[in-house]
């Protein structure tokens, strides 16, 4: 099984959306464009919250597991894939790739 990197692509503020139909929070999501996580196997990373680990861990768990090319050539690299979470609000987006080091 192996390592697959994690990094946060984009963040996107849908503040018309937000105004029409949220609650207003104080606090959504800390993550940084350029952050990257490393996923030891089907292991969530600290810090990834884990909305976005439910949304890319599927992806995440086949990769691992050597597999890929996802929905039939969709992304350039076959070992990879671009997720994003479920937060309609700020949806971040990652881009997961598959690394040579072994999982502990």
């Amino acid at each position: 099984m192996k390592k697959v990197k994690i990094t946060v692509i984009r963040k996107v503020c849908h503040k018309d959306l937000m105004e029409l139909y949220e609650n207003p929070i104080e606090h959504a999501c800390d993550l940084q464009e350029g952050q990257v996580f490393i996923a030891n196997g089907p292991k969530r990373p600290e810090g990834l919250c884990l909305s976005a680990w439910e949304s890319m861990s599927h992806f995440v768990i086949e990769l691992a597991n050597g597999g890929g090319n996802f929905y039939d050539g969709w992304m350039k690299n076959p070992k990879s894939a671009m997720i994003s979470c479920n937060d309609g609000f700020r949806p971040v987006s990652f881009l997961i790739e598959t690394l040579e080091e072994e999982a502990d």
